[in-house]
């Protein structure tokens, strides 16, 4: 930690439901704490809608002590190996979610989007839960479901004044989180949040990766772009390495080619280049470039790619149905 930070006496911050996402926060999280050099210098926080995002302020107090709750032993046996240079701030529980709820500060609700009801319905988990932040990273889960889940359906979530619930808000990161390259998706209740709770959102997040504050209305949309994303990015990529493996290049350093050759382009995307231009540039007059994209062109790879994200979207919004 940083000489500033050796005088807070530090949260607790509990992941319910801890698998391979929660399992890339915590190391996220950890890396930041206990490396200074690894944390970004301030929180990037993206602009992308028209409402400015939230300002974001100094922390009083900072996470110190990490519990993940797990149900298998194979996966604490998983998550204790992956974190081992953390384990003096890590504690796992097996089966023990209230306990880890009880203790925590702030919960972050990790399990697959068809345990939530098992999660937060058991008995006392909303007692547990009163005047906390609870993030819920579960695709497709609304905050009305979540709330309704624990305090019975109907139940209104937006007085600034009633502390017999918890804040919930919702967060979409991606597996890059691992590399603190994630691209974070977040929505909030910030009217009724405290400054100190918003501050620690965008603190969490922003220690793995760039975040963006969105409308609840397009989270499954950006679910599907920014959650299910690197696997469609990795497709092509894999798709890109086979055709040079076919043309006579060693698959290892295809690979690693072609990762550079896909981050330097996105590179040049957040620099400003409208993709087409980024194109427009490569393509020459009866050059190798204009073949191979006409060729992709008559693949339908544009309106294949759209649709991809069309129905993921569907699919991320029907997640919750099973809660």
């Amino acid at each position: 930690m940083e000489e500033g930070e050796k005088m807070m006496s530090g949260l607790t911050l509990t992941v319910l439901g801890c698998g391979t996402l929660g399992t890339a926060i915590l190391s996220g999280l950890l890396s930041s704490i206990s490396d200074p050099k690894s944390r970004r210098s301030s929180p990037t926080v993206l602009s992308l809608d028209r409402d400015s995002p939230p300002e974001s302020g100094s922390l009083d107090e900072l996470p110190t002590r990490f519990i993940a709750c797990v149900r298998r032993t194979q996966t604490a046996d998983g998550i204790a190996k992956a974190l081992a240079v953390h384990a003096d701030s890590l504690t796992i529980l097996r089966n023990e979610n209230l306990r880890g709820a009880q203790v925590a500060d702030v919960v972050l609700l990790g399990c697959p989007p068809s345990g939530a009801r098992d999660v937060l319905g058991a008995p006392g988990m909303g007692d547990a839960l009163r005047g906390k932040l609870l993030i819920s990273i579960l695709a497709g889960v609304s905050a009305e479901q979540i709330r309704g889940i624990l305090y019975g359906p109907g139940v209104d979530g937006n007085s600034d004044t009633d502390d017999s619930q918890c804040q919930i808000v919702r967060a979409m990161p991606n597996t890059a989180a691992f590399i603190q390259e994630s691209m974070t998706l977040i929505t909030a209740p910030t009217s009724t949040m405290t400054p100190s709770m918003l501050n620690l959102t965008t603190w969490i997040f922003s220690c793995i990766g760039p975040i963006a504050y969105i409308p609840s209305s397009s989270m499954d949309a950006c679910t599907a772009l920014c959650g299910s994303g690197p696997a469609f990015f990795a497709m092509m990529l894999e798709a890109i390495v086979d055709g040079a493996v076919a043309m006579g290049v060693r698959r290892t350093d295809a690979q690693v080619m072609a990762a550079y050759t896909m981050r330097g382009t996105a590179g040049l995307v957040l620099a400003g280049e409208h993709p087409a231009v980024v194109r427009e540039k490569v393509t020459t007059p009866g050059g190798s470039t204009i073949k191979g994209c006409m060729l992709m062109e008559e693949g339908r790879v544009r309106w294949t790619m759209a649709n991809v994200l069309r129905e993921a979207t569907v699919a991320a919004s029907r997640l919750g149905d099973t809660t």
